[in-house]
C-alpha cells in the first residue's frame, strides 16, 4: 500500500528560464527561476516537503537537477547543441530519481527542446505542457488531483 500511495504522488519537471535571481552564492535551482510557471510550482511546494522532493528542474546549464540541488545565476541558452549533451545524461537523473521516489504521473512543464532532452519519462501517465504560462488553471488541476498543498 505505501508503494501505491508513494507512486500516486506525481512528479513534476519544470524547465528553467531567462529570469533568475541575482545571487552571490548558490541557491536551490526552484529558488533561482523568477519566471516562466517556476513561481507557481514553487508557491506549491514549501521547503523540506515530501512534494518539494518529487519537483526536478531541467537547467540548460545545470541538466537535470533536484529543486533543492544548489545553482547559481547564469546565462545558457538550451541551444540543439547543449540539448543534445543533455540527452546524454538527463534521463539516467530522471530513472535514478524515480527509483528513489516512485511516482505513477509526470507532469512535464516545458517547451519541446527541453522534453526531447528528457526522451521518454517512465511512468504510467506523463502530461507534457509546452505552453504553460495560459495552462495555470490545468496544472493547479493537476497538482491539486495528487492532493499537493
Amino acid at each position: 500500500m505505501a508503494a501505491e500511495q508513494a507512486a500516486g504522488n506525481g512528479l513534476v519537471v519544470v524547465a528553467c528560464c531567462k529570469e533568475k535571481r541575482v545571487t552571490s552564492s548558490p541557491v536551490p535551482a526552484l529558488d533561482l527561476y523568477e519566471g516562466w510557471v517556476v513561481p507557481l510550482v514553487r508557491d506549491r511546494v514549501a521547503a523540506g516537503s515530501t512534494e518539494r522532493n518529487r519537483v526536478l528542474v531541467l537547467s540548460a546549464r545545470y541538466g537535470l537537477v533536484t529543486a533543492d540541488t544548489p545553482v547559481s545565476t547564469y546565462e545558457q541558452p538550451m541551444t540543439e547543441e547543449r540539448a543534445s549533451a543533455l540527452s546524454g545524461t538527463a534521463p539516467g537523473v530522471l530513472r535514478r530519481h524515480l527509483a528513489r521516489f516512485p511516482s505513477a504521473e509526470a507532469l512535464l512543464l516545458m517547451e519541446p527542446r527541453y522534453a526531447r532532452v528528457l526522451g521518454p519519462v517512465p511512468v504510467a501517465r506523463a502530461r507534457l505542457i509546452t505552453d504553460p504560462m495560459g495552462r495555470h488553471d490545468d496544472i493547479q488541476a493537476v497538482l491539486d488531483s495528487w492532493s499537493w498543498p
